[in-house]
């Protein structure tokens, strides 16, 4: 029974948390995949890429968080990239679906310095509806919640901006998601409307030599949420390794933690990918390291994909940013 009722809260307050017209974010952008985070890489790279993610979270808890999403980006022209993303979120009793169609445009500042400038924007629609016909109740709790009388459907639409700056190995993003206020006329209570989130991240990639196919990336990824002021911080480390036909593998490690709690950390995890005959798969695991991690086995994520239509761009500002 403690269980189950710490369950149940778990489930109220992430659902105010993660309900915010985007999925939440843990490693997926790390999955060579910054797209997840930032409209601003679409159509960087000699490739349509896709990529499909299955997140489950908290592993071990009734009716935990899981989600599953997908993602495609290509170049149009040698300047400017589109995408798209679908995501299914279930968390508890509620369900959330939703898409994004995105559009960067990159703009040269230096061409012998490798200075580059990206501009992005996404359409957002997004869905969320409470599964009435999920609700099991017991003797001991005959109704689950005497307010909720229908499914409580509600559509949203919202838009993000971004602005990405690349200096050789160097790049730094800063994104701006659901700057519109939500429509909450359909709850009733107290629901935050203001969704805004902002995003910072950067990082840097080392060669080990000018001929070398190892590579190092560390990066830091930041979010503060403007509904309630909270913000988190993630610290990441990728090791990578080439052969001769521009297949590779990594492996890396991310560290999140709460601003106002540094240096307890929130998660830790291992992450591990490979990239063979344009078949990309990657794998990332958390274990949370708060109350929670006492009640569950940890959030795995894995992450599959394909790189098609493989034609290098005339222009440097849209060129595969790995392997100068």
């Amino acid at each position: 029974m403690k269980k189950f009722i710490l369950s149940l809260v778990l489930m109220a307050v992430t659902t105010s948390y993660s309900q915010e017209l985007n999925l939440p974010v843990f490693t997926q952008y790390l999955a060579d995949n910054p797209f997840v985070i930032s409209p601003a890489f679409a159509g960087i790279g000699d490739n349509l890429r896709i990529r499909a993610n299955g997140l489950t979270q908290w592993v071990g808890i009734k009716d935990a968080p899981d989600n599953q999403s997908l993602y495609a980006d290509f170049r149009v022209l040698d300047r400017s990239g589109v995408g798209i993303s679908l995501y299914n979120d279930k968390n508890g009793y509620t369900r959330q679906t939703g898409a994004k169609v995105s559009f960067a445009h990159h703009i040269i500042l230096d061409y012998y310095s490798k200075q580059y400038l990206s501009f992005g924007i996404s359409y957002n629609f997004n869905t969320f509806r409470i599964n009435t016909n999920e609700f099991d109740t017991t003797i001991e709790h005959p109704v689950i919640d005497p307010s909720v009388t229908d499914n409580r459907y509600n559509a949203n639409n919202n838009f993000d901006v971004s602005l990405l700056y690349r200096n050789k190995g160097f790049y730094a993003s800063l994104n701006v998601n659901n700057i519109l206020k939500k429509n909450t006329d359909k709850y009733r209570g107290i629901e935050p409307n203001l969704l805004s989130n902002y995003q910072v991240y950067s990082g840097y990639v080392f060669k080990d030599g000018e001929n070398s196919r190892i590579e190092y990336e560390p990066s830091v990824y930041y979010q503060y949420f403007a509904s309630d002021g909270r913000s988190t911080t993630d610290f990441n480390f990728k090791y990578r390794r080439y052969n001769r036909y521009e297949d590779y593998y990594w492996i890396g490690v991310s560290y999140r933690f709460l601003n106002d709690q540094f240096p307890k950390p929130l998660s830790v995890g291992p992450m591990v990918g490979f990239m063979k005959s344009k078949f990309y798969f990657g794998y990332s695991y958390q274990v949370m390291f708060n109350q929670l991690g006492s009640y569950n086995t940890g959030t795995h994520s894995v992450t599959i994909g394909f790189d098609f239509l493989q034609a290098i761009s005339n222009c440097p500002c849209t060129q595969s940013p790995v392997r100068d």
